[in-house]
């Protein structure tokens, strides 16, 4: 099964299209309902269209891209981004029909013969290149500082681009109204609402706890159930190694069944990608070796791709948002990685995109407000009030703010401005910032409806 099944690229790999029974036994794992809703989705974007009637009716992807979508037509991507010969090979392989090329599964002498700072997926020439691209002013600072700095910013750019290579259809307008004012858009499936959601509240997890997180069980379980909320079939597949077998739509690459053999190979896994010390090359090998172990029942690719930006969120380097990365690129290059264990092509479309991430940033980099001092030295003060107040909604809210500052020993000429920060916060309280201080929309609304505040 893939990461939220690209629908789209079953429909182009076949010119007359598929029925929905057919597209249904390519993609076996998804519900009926689900599978009806996104190709709703596509129908509506303009990325496909339908044609014959009852059962006669067929799904045929459009060559045209319409505007605000990063997909588009293999004639152009390849011209788009810079591709090498060994790139072009892998496309010439991956581009023949399924029964051309030969099953394979998983190979473990792929993860076991990289040996951390001794083997490079990235030459040294290319790690000092993308160092010089992604290097900001605050490298010298605490780790997640230029992370944090940029997080209004990051939540849209990532959490669009991010669900963009999974179909997800909402535009980046759309994104921002969601996330910074809760409005969920419009015509769109609500599982498309959720993968947003469930993306921002992930990328808050790395940067709210930049301090404590990395390449470990807790922090990549935990970055799964994030991205998986309310997604999978079975809700127990949330943040858990997966027990059964799962397929690659559109491949003919059998990843490992056996549990304990996963498990095995996760563990490997993780200490390793702990101890490569340069950022970009820890990035780019999560990239490689979390998506071809497939631990998860689903969302592989997604985790991966957040899990990728946590070296450079420590680093203080820009991110990689994948803005801009065209779908049909994205999925060749796994699929290239699946079948072949090749990362030639997926290490092109890395650097291509990494160097548009940090062009979008640079432009906004002389745009960021310094951030206020007082907010950022007493953060974790402002969340736990914040939370505290609407967690005990029949208690005085005033109160519970003054004892929360009190017990901080917070000076006092800080304390007026302090108190009202946190008034502040409260006011501008809504469900799209919800995560951030650890409540749930169930405790947001009985809230409001008991204490509403101006």
């Amino acid at each position: 099964m893939t990461d939220t099944p690209d629908l789209y690229a079953s429909l182009a790999a076949q010119a007359a299209g598929l029925s929905l029974t057919e597209l249904q036994m390519l993609h076996p794992q998804m519900a009926r309902r689900t599978l009806q809703r996104r190709i709703e989705a596509l129908l509506h974007a303009g990325r496909i269209e339908a044609r014959g009637m009852g059962r006669a009716r067929r799904y045929v992807a459009l060559a045209a891209t319409p505007a605000g979508t990063s997909a588009m037509p293999r004639d152009d991507w390849t011209t788009l981004i810079p591709l090498s010969e060994d790139s072009r090979d892998i496309l010439s392989y991956i581009d023949q029909p399924l029964m051309a090329r030969k099953p394979v599964g998983y190979q473990r002498d792929f993860l076991d013969r990289y040996e951390p700072n001794s083997s490079f997926y990235l030459p040294l020439s290319l790690r000092q290149q993308l160092h010089r691209l992604g290097r900001t002013a605050q490298l010298n600072q605490p780790a997640g500082t230029y992370s944090r700095s940029i997080l209004n910013r990051l939540l849209i750019d990532l959490s669009w681009a991010s669900s963009q290579l999974e179909g997800n259809t909402y535009s980046r307008l759309d994104t921002l109204e969601l996330i910074e004012h809760g409005r969920v858009a419009q015509g769109k499936g609500a599982i498309e609402t959720q993968m947003i959601l469930n993306h921002k509240a992930a990328i808050e997890l790395l940067v709210e706890n930049i301090a404590t997180v990395g390449f470990d069980r807790y922090t990549l379980m935990n970055l799964h159930a994030a991205l998986a909320e309310n997604l999978l079939p079975n809700p127990a597949d949330e943040g858990r190694v997966r027990r059964h077998a799962v397929d690659i739509g559109l491949s003919v690459y059998r990843p490992l069944s056996v549990p304990t053999q996963i498990e095995d190979a996760l563990d490997v896994l993780l200490d390793k990608a702990d101890r490569i010390e340069d950022p970009f090359e820890q990035a780019f090998f999560v990239m490689v070796q979390l998506p071809y172990l497939q631990p998860f029942a689903d969302i592989n690719k997604r985790c991966s791709r957040l899990a990728a930006n946590l070296p450079l969120f420590r680093a203080n380097l820009c991110p990689l948002t994948f803005l801009d990365v065209p779908e049909q690129a994205y999925s060749r290059a796994m699929l290239g990685v699946y079948e072949m264990t090749r990362i030639e092509l997926l290490r092109d479309l890395f650097v291509w995109a990494y160097e548009r991430s940090t062009q979008e940033y640079l432009a906004i980099r002389q745009q960021l407000a310094e951030p206020d001092p007082l907010r950022l030295r007493w953060r974790d003060l402002i969340k736990s009030a914040v939370r505290e107040v609407v967690t005990s909604p029949q208690a005085d809210a005033m109160e519970l703010i003054e004892q929360a500052t009190a017990q901080a020993s917070v000076p006092d000429a800080e304390l007026g401005d302090l108190r009202a920060l946190i008034v502040d916060e409260l006011r501008r309280l809504h469900e799209g910032v919800l995560a951030r201080y650890g409540l749930r929309p169930s405790q947001f609304e009985g809230w409001k409806a008991r204490r509403p505040v101006g």
